[in-house]
């Protein structure tokens, strides 16, 4: 007889499962409304064996991160459609494909689980930029360029376009699993750019604020600019391990322009975004993440620029030019404060029409032919833009101060900003890499 028993195993386990997750298990039984009652068992147990959901499962700290692991790798591996996708030790954490009889078992043994996540969906969100945030008087003044600095952009990858030259020295793919840099969306080139295009093809006329610093590519998006919640915390691991591998070149930086809409948890540490992004920034690693674009209505600050730690970066639209008196905040750029109650976002910086590198043949340069500057550049909107440029603008203060720790980068970005108005909308201001530079 059918008994709604994934509604039971939700009631029995609601501790266990985030909101969302209850919601799209509960959701399974919308299609019984049509069903002939006599088909109602029969569905349930097709449904409880054979959908797949993505999960991502947390663990208690008080357990071994790798018999957790393996025991939940010995549950996948008993059930059709089931499997472990990343190990992401650095929030002890693994995300999974299971199905609900799957679910279901792994939390009767699971005496490990604290607490599991629907696998929601992550998407994508320079010459007048450049001197808006007053960068170029930085380079030319105390000859800050970001060299020596690297900065990880976790995105849709990276082209090895001409103003990037050799500077791409490492390249991670969690999408296809390709071992050299490219980009089939071009979202993630662009932001490149953004940061540390050296404008080379432009005879520096499209140059970012820190020419001169290295760059990783972690690709985490796909084609079409869409990821997962548990790719991007692999890719943000990622950086973590890298390192630990790699102590006399790590990474410095990690620019995220990407989020996804904030889930209401009972505090934002329990967020596994949020644990995610600060997990970094406690290994010493500053990471800038876009504020969304879902403004200009309060309350529409995205995950994980919700974290109270990490820099999250608003737009401005500097009216293509270098002078900040006429330029205004975006429409789009979203407005604090956060559904914590927290001031955001941290600072803005110019997110409008800005002039970067283009990703030939990639998906927005096929969508957006418009957007095509001559044959080398590709021009784009967001907030997304607006990150890379204030992590480009971090890499000088961490050249002019070496093994300057996050919390400090932040200090001098917040303190050096040109306020402008309530805090959230604009933060603390506009940043100015001059003023940082200087405190």
């Amino acid at each position: 007889m059918f008994g709604f028993s994934m509604i039971q195993m939700v009631r029995s386990n609601a501790d266990k499962l985030d909101l969302t997750l209850r919601k799209n298990l509960i959701g399974l039984y919308t299609p019984f409304k049509w069903t002939p009652c006599f088909l109602h068992s029969s569905l349930e147990r097709f449904l409880q064996k054979a959908r797949k959901i993505p999960v991502v499962v947390e663990f208690y700290d008080t357990c071994s991160f790798e018999e957790a692991v393996e025991n939940c790798h010995s549950v996948a591996e008993q059930h059709f459609r089931s499997k472990i996708k990343h190990s992401i030790p650095s929030t002890t954490c693994c995300s999974m494909d299971l199905t609900p009889a799957a679910l279901e078992e792994l939390l009767s043994k699971g005496s490990f689980i604290k607490k599991v996540y629907f696998d929601r969906k992550v998407q994508a969100l320079l010459d007048v930029a450049t001197a808006a945030v007053k960068a170029k008087e930085s380079i030319q003044e105390a000859a800050l360029t970001g060299n020596g600095v690297t900065i990880a952009v976790i995105d849709t990858g990276i082209y090895p376009h001409q103003d990037l030259s050799d500077r791409i020295v490492a390249f991670k793919d969690f999408i296809n699993d390709r071992t050299g840099p490219y980009d089939d969306n071009g979202h993630g080139t662009h932001c490149a750019g953004d940061a540390a295009g050296d404008g080379s093809a432009s005879n520096g006329l499209y140059r970012g604020p820190a020419p001169e610093s290295k760059l990783v590519g972690v690709k985490v998006l796909d084609k079409l600019g869409s990821g997962s919640l548990s790719t991007v915390m692999a890719g943000v691991d990622w950086c973590i391990e890298y390192n630990r591998l790699n102590p006399d070149n790590p990474i410095n930086i990690i620019s995220m322009s990407l989020g996804s809409d904030p889930q209401q948890y009972p505090s934002v540490s329990e967020d596994p975004m949020v644990r995610s992004v600060e997990a970094a920034w406690n290994s010493g690693i500053v990471v800038c993440v876009a504020a969304g674009n879902s403004g200009p209505d309060p309350g529409t600050i995205s995950s994980p620029g919700v974290s109270e730690t990490v820099i999250t970066v608003g737009a401005m639209d500097d009216i293509n030019t270098p002078n900040i008196i006429d330029d205004s905040i975006a429409s789009f750029s979203s407005r604090g404060p956060t559904i914590y109650g927290y001031t955001k976002p941290d600072v803005v910086a110019p997110g409008v029409n800005i002039i970067s590198l283009r990703s030939p043949n990639s998906y927005l340069d096929k969508l957006q032919k418009g957007n095509r500057i001559g044959n080398e550049y590709f021009t784009l909107s967001g907030t997304s833009m607006a990150t890379p440029i204030c992590a480009g603008v971090a890499a000088l203060i961490i050249e002019n101060n070496p093994g300057i720790p996050p919390d400090e980068v932040k200090r001098k970005l917040l303190d050096g900003a040109e306020e402008l108005g309530p805090a959230n909308t604009y933060g603390r201001g506009y940043v100015n890499a001059e003023k940082s530079i200087s405190i």
